[in-house]
């Protein structure tokens, strides 16, 4: 962020908001919390980054009707796994307030959720949320244009994109938790 403030390019393109805001970073006056604000900055941006390559989270229990993955994966052909769905349309809770499962589509579910997972907070809602709402088929009631996320995932190729993105957005949140928590905490005068 530092040498982003200093870019004449920023400076320039921003200039109407740097004179009615200034960026405001405290100091922080023990040398050890600010390497560790450091090196927990460090290691949630690299995290944040790279969201799409972070595994699954190894406590969420992938269900295809009702059977867990470790089953499926022993138990069928390569040929009957081609044929899951893994097409969204919505994905919901089984019931409000229980956010331990999610409903992925009619064949698919996970299970086992960490609670804390709901913690990591992006835009007003979990990140799990906003994964949850953002990747569902929709139509403008204006214009009728559908927004279906199932089309990115073809495009690319990986019918499981979706599922796989969700799961890890589940363990980047529970990372992301657990390494918040390490902060130091912080006075303000």
């Amino acid at each position: 962020m530092y040498g982003v403030l200093h870019s004449p390019d920023y400076r320039t393109t921003f200039a109407n908001d740097l004179k009615k805001m200034l960026p405001r970073l405290p100091l922080v006056e023990d040398v050890r919390h600010f390497w560790k604000f450091s090196k927990t900055g460090r290691q949630l941006a690299e995290l944040h980054i790279g969201y799409e390559d972070i595994p699954a989270c190894k406590e969420v229990i992938v269900c295809y009707d009702s059977i867990p993955q470790e089953s499926i994966n022993k138990a069928l052909s390569t040929q009957q796994l081609e044929t899951i769905n893994y097409r969204v349309d919505k994905m919901k809770f089984p019931k409000k307030g229980e956010k331990g499962t999610i409903i992925y589509n009619s064949q698919i579910q996970l299970q086992s959720i960490p609670e804390k997972a709901y913690e990591y907070i992006v835009n007003g809602k979990s990140a799990i949320e906003w994964i949850m709402e953002r990747y569902q088929v929709k139509t403008d009631k204006k214009s009728g244009i559908k927004n279906d996320p199932n089309d990115w995932a073809e495009e690319v190729g990986n019918p499981k994109y979706i599922l796989e993105l969700l799961l890890s957005v589940i363990n980047v949140s529970v990372q992301s938790v657990d390494l918040v928590a390490e902060l130091p905490p912080m006075k303000f005068d």
